[in-house]
Formats: C-alpha cells, structure tokens, sequence
C-alpha cells in the first residue's frame, strides 16, 4: 500500500459498541481478571512475566483448563502489563500492584476502553511476529539463535503487509465482512502483481507464508481482532496417511478463512492511520461543510458515498442543505464535474421541501441542468424547458463525472452508445459547447464508442474543440 492516497472508506461500529466487543475479548478480559487477582504476594520475573510457580494460581483464577491454559494464562499476563492493567513496583523484588488504566475499563470512556484494547492488541502483534521456538532448544535446554533465520522486522513488516490487504478487502464493498481464503490473501503479498503465472518456488513461499499466517492468527482470534477458521488439520498429515474423513479437495474453506472483525476494523485503522495512511471512515464529513463532502465523497464507491451523505444531511435542515450543497458544486476545475454529480445524488435524498433552493438556480449555467432534472424527478410543475446549449453542456458535464468516477467502464460505454445514438448530428453540435472538458470527453467518446465511423467523428470533434479553446 501507498501512504500518499486515500484507502477505501470504512462503516465502523460505534465507539460505545466498539469498547463492548473489546470488554468481552478472551485476552482483555482475562487480562482485567488477572490484574484484579494479582495482590501483594504476586512476584514477576526480570521480563515483567509472572514467575512459574504462580502460573497454576493465575490459571485457577482464570478458570483455565488443557494444554495450552498455561500459555494462556501467560499471555494474558503480557497484555495487562503492557496495557498499563498491572504495574511492576519493584523491579528487584518483583512486586506488582494494580494499573492506572484498570479503572477505565469500567469506569473510562468508550474511547479510553478501546486505547486499553489497543495496547493488547501491540503485545499480540508483537508477539505473533516471533517465531516459535520450540524446534530451537539444545541439549542444555538454551535456545540456539544460531539457528534461527530470523529477521525481526522483516516478519513484523510481512504481517503488516497481510492485515494491511486484509484491510483492503474488508473495506470493499462487494461483501464487507466476507471471510477471506488464506491462500489468496498469502498470495497477495507473495506473487509479484505482473506474474501471469506463480512459479513453482513462488507456490512454495504462498504455502510457507500460509502456515506462518495460520499460526499468527490463532494468536490474534482472542484479543478479538480476526475471525479465523484454521487450516484443515487434515491437510497438514503426512501424505501416507489415510484421512480420517473423506475430504473435499475443492473446499477452499479446508485451507482457512479470515476476516476482520468490526473491532478488528477499527484497530487496523487506528495503526494505518498513526503509520502516515489516509483512511477515512463514513461519518468523517459529517460535521464538515458542503466543499468538503463533494470534495471527500468524489472518490468513494457508491454505496459508501451514499452513507456519508446521508449522515451529512441528518444533521441538517433540508433547504438550507440543498443551498450549502449547490453553491459548493459550482467550479470549472477538473474535479467540477464530478462534485456535480456528488451535488446531484445528495439532492435525490432531499426532500420537496427543497424545491426553493433548486428554483433559484434555474438560470445558472452550470447548475441549470440538474436542477430542471431534480425538479422534473419530484413532479415540480412550471419546470421551463432547457435550451439546446443547456443539454449539451449537462451531457458533457455528466460524461466528464462519470470519467472521473469510472474510468472507461461499461456503463460509461453504455452511455456513450446511447448519446451517439440518440442525438441526430449530435458531434456536428457539441464540440461548440463551452466547457472545459469537452475536448476530452469527445475524445473518451472516439475512444469507447465500438463503432469505427461514430468514433472517428468524435475523434474529429474533439480536434475541433481543441482547436477552438485555443489546444
């Protein structure tokens, strides 16, 4: 990802939502319940860790049982040091007492809640980058280093780059939410983007980076960040062995899904933002004035645009807005058009009440047009008439929006067939129009249109527009 353009808007839950979720997380809690139990006899290694012989307790305390309640009860500890739940006293002697930061989970803000839940989520990360060890220890029970094919900030930069993709996903608007297969999501940091075809070392990193991933994020499920379905355990036995099941090898569910959760949309967002990222959230514009929602909206995909908008206008009384919103679409720049067309898909959302406002504009050059349709839309009677110059000139300025918005997509394609089409002498006509982009938008006419003749007479026309604004 680029820190120098925006990433897609997201849908957050609500801050007071959010901090119910983080309460209830395995890790958080647990770590809230080990930072209430630790009392004057708790003792803590040089590290912060507590020391072995109070790991059953803490365990118990925890209500804890199986292989891993050990580890578990560990962990939690880690987090409630590191989220300021537990306060080391005496390094020497290793004495503890209850964090600053304790008495916010009930009696903080939802805001203070959530910076809790953030630390923790920092210590998962941390520790979700290191690799295990296991494999690793000698005959004298030390960890060989030596061994070790480590790069710190390489595995931290990797796992980044993942939640950072995942990110990308999850913010879409196609499925928000949908579980993401592990393959694909390895792949999109591993298999270079102008690949056609993985090679066969490539195929082995995506399946060495699914495994990693596989294990980080069995460690991220329980601070809540991730919904994870693991990697089939099946998959995993040696090749001699008969599966205890018959399997279907084209479930692509068997080698793992994810997807962030809501408060794992939130946290991905809050460390892409304090990295330097752009990444807006609906309701950003909310309190911002008319400029700033074209201006904001003008990349967002459509629903996306649609929920700002709407947050935007709740806060306002239907005419006034109508105003706000018309006086800030007005503008010759490039990003004109496209504001227009932001300006006309919010006035769809207002209101009769509004008619004033588009009434007062009806002898404006540039808003003339799409008053007159907004008007027509909402059954207003005594709409006059648009002249030949005011259709042409909305015609360009719609196509030039939806170029911005689009690019050369197929409804824009769509629109251009039906305008060459449906309009007699049409590119005879608009190339005189005056506007700023009508060079250009016959030009993207020549360019999409499939008919070879029709091309080449936009083609011509756009010469002749060039031409005439002095191009």
């Amino acid at each position: 990802m680029s820190d120098s353009s925006p990433l897609p808007p997201v849908r957050l839950h609500t801050e007071a939502e959010l901090a119910r979720d983080a309460l209830s997380t395995p890790l958080l809690s647990r770590a809230a319940r080990l930072a209430r139990w630790a009392g004057p006899d708790t003792r803590v290694d040089a590290g912060g860790g507590l020391v072995d012989d109070q790991l059953p307790a803490a365990v118990e305390a925890l209500g804890l049982s199986g292989d891993d309640a050990a580890a578990d009860a560990s962990e939690a500890w880690r987090a409630a040091v590191d989220a300021g739940l537990v306060e080391v006293v005496d390094e020497d002697e290793g004495t503890v007492t209850a964090g600053a930061d304790l008495a916010l989970l009930t009696g903080g803000s939802p805001q203070d809640v959530l910076a809790v839940w953030l630390s923790a989520v920092e210590t998962v990360l941390a520790d979700a980058s290191v690799p295990d060890l296991d494999g690793l220890v000698d005959e004298e029970g030390e960890v060989d280093l030596s061994a070790l094919d480590w790069d710190p900030a390489g595995e931290a930069e990797f796992l980044d780059g993942v939640l950072g993709n995942l990110y990308l996903l999850t913010a879409g608007e196609d499925m928000p939410g949908a579980p993401v297969p592990l393959p694909a999501l390895a792949a999109s940091v591993i298999v270079p983007s102008d690949m056609s075809e993985p090679t066969n070392d490539v195929l082995e990193q995506v399946s060495d980076a699914m495994m990693r991933l596989d294990d980080q994020f069995r460690m991220l499920e329980p601070v809540g960040f991730v919904a994870y379905q693991p990697v089939d355990e099946a998959l995993m036995a040696d090749a001699d062995e008969e599966p205890a099941a018959p399997v279907d090898d084209t479930d692509v569910s068997r080698y793992g899904m994810v997807r962030l959760t809501p408060l794992g949309l939130y946290g991905m967002r809050a460390r892409l933002m304090e990295a330097g990222y752009e990444a807006p959230a609906v309701g950003d514009l909310a309190d911002k004035g008319a400029d700033a929602l074209l201006d904001g909206t003008a990349e967002f995909p459509p629903g996306a645009a649609q929920a700002e908008t709407e947050q935007w206008l709740q806060r306002r009384e239907s005419l006034a807005a109508a105003r706000e919103l018309l006086a800030a679409a007005r503008g010759s720049d490039a990003g004109a058009p496209l504001r227009r067309l932001r300006c006309q898909q919010a006035l769809s959302l207002v209101g009769a009440s509004a008619e004033p406002a588009l009434r007062e504009v009806l002898d404006d050059a540039e808003l003339g047009g799409l008053a007159r349709v907004w008007l027509t839309e909402h059954g207003a009677a005594d709409v006059p008439a648009p002249s030949e110059a005011m259709v042409y000139w909305l015609t360009i300025d719609t196509v030039a929006a939806q170029l911005s918005a689009e690019g050369n997509s197929e409804e824009l394609r769509a629109l251009v067939e039906g305008l060459a089409r449906q309009h007699g002498g049409f590119f005879d006509a608009v190339w005189r129009v005056d506007h700023p982009a009508t060079a250009d938008v016959l030009e993207a006419m020549g360019r999409l249109h499939p008919d070879k003749k029709v091309a080449k007479e936009a083609r011509k026309a756009a010469f002749k527009a060039r031409s005439q604004q002095g191009g």
